[in-house]
């Protein structure tokens, strides 16, 4: 009776036995309907698996934007505030004043309030005109009041100067301390500058991304990439907008693990063997370690990479992937090792054949544990 009731179990799947999840044999099956319809892609963890992964590179502001030196000097723009002085070499000229008690000879220079740069690009300088000043330096600026002065004033000269520089600033916005416009300065500023002019970040920076958003093109990174590879640490460009965002990265895990939960992990990221042992490893007396999968919605450009006989909708953009890790193999630890999680993949652990076996075993026992306590009982007991 106790082997019929055990291969009965057994053979209906144990599907009445109290489970985690499904086995790895039905992580399997399920990935195909009985219609024959692919419900999700299988593929094994293995060289050519983590060749196309590898293959996407993180995204980065340096192959985005290019390392790009500042420029020599800043131009003058459209919105920026300009402020004139002019000299001349004696008295009596366009710019000099009255001489005092005739005894003086006054001032030989003047002024101008400042201008704000109109939307032509332009500027006013008494006797000069219209002088347009936006794409220029203030020197050539300089030369071109000069110019036009020449011949009205005697021997002028001219110092040009921004009193308030609009179109060379960066927007910066969301997790700092002080979200402004900030002003580039002429040596030039890289991006961890500019944050740390608005204050530095709020959030941690374990938990926090930037976006830099130039040329309508945007680029996300984690702020400890900045932190981690110099060269991400780009420089800052006039127009650009800096975005920071607080977002935790996590992974669940399920399934034969040491800790099934939401596990929380570094922007920068984390690999397959760094998650497992964050979770406490496989239980060994539970655990199937050919059957750890990772669950996750791939690109469909991906997807095609992986299997290019996977059928794929017209339109379609995502597809559901599992990864497929035989842990028992070593060299799937190296692999893993390479192998990065993402933000909301699931880690899923299938118990082992022989733990449903003993799930069995152990039911069977437990239905025949009052028949058995009854007998030896009656068996101490005269006329039972």
């Amino acid at each position: 009776m106790l082997a019929v009731l055990v291969g009965a179990l057994w053979l209906n799947g144990c599907s009445s036995l109290p489970s985690q999840g499904p086995s790895a044999a039905k992580v399997e099956s399920d990935a195909t309907s009985q219609a024959g319809e692919r419900k999700y892609l299988i593929t094994d963890l293995d060289d050519r698996t983590v060749a196309v992964l590898e293959r996407r590179a993180p995204p980065s502001f340096r192959s985005r934007f290019g390392d790009y030196r500042p420029a020599p000097n800043q131009v003058i723009g459209v919105g920026d505030a300009v402020n004139v002085t002019i000299w001349e070499a004696a008295s009596g000229g366009l710019f000099s004043s009255q001489a005092i008690n005739g005894i003086t000879t006054g001032s030989h220079s003047a002024v101008i309030p400042d201008q704000i740069v109109a939307r032509d690009g332009s500027i006013t300088v008494p006797y000069a005109g219209r002088i347009r000043v936006s794409g220029l330096t203030p020197p050539q600026v300089e030369e071109a009041i000069v110019k036009n002065l020449s011949g009205k004033a005697i021997e002028p000269q001219a110092l040009v100067t921004v009193s308030r520089n609009i179109s060379n600033t960066v927007t910066v916005s969301g997790e700092v301390t002080n979200g402004a416009r900030i002003s580039l300065t002429p040596r030039g500023d890289r991006l961890l500058d500019v944050v740390a002019t608005a204050g530095g970040i709020k959030a941690p920076v374990h938990e926090t991304f930037i976006s830099l958003t130039r040329d309508n093109q945007t680029a996300t990174v984690p702020y400890q990439a900045l932190l981690a590879r110099p060269q991400e640490n780009i420089f800052a460009r006039p127009g650009d907008m800096l975005t920071l965002v607080r977002e935790p990265q996590t992974f669940s895990a399920f399934g034969s693990t040491g800790r099934n939960s939401v596990v929380p992990f570094d922007a920068i990221g984390i690999s397959l063997e760094e998650a497992v042992a964050k979770v406490g490893g496989l239980i060994d007396s539970q655990a199937d370690a050919q059957g750890v999968f990772v669950l996750r919605a791939e690109p469909a450009s991906i997807a095609r990479d992986l299997d290019p006989s996977y059928p794929i909708e017209p339109g379609q953009q995502i597809v559901n992937v599992v990864y497929r890790a035989n842990m028992k193999d070593t060299k799937t630890y190296f692999l893993a090792r390479r192998f990065a999680l993402r933000n909301k993949d699931i880690v899923y652990v299938a118990a082992s054949p022989i733990n449903e076996l003993q799930k069995a075993l152990s039911v069977v026992g437990a239905a025949f544990q009052p028949a058995a306590t009854v007998a030896g009982f009656c068996s101490n007991v005269k006329g039972c």
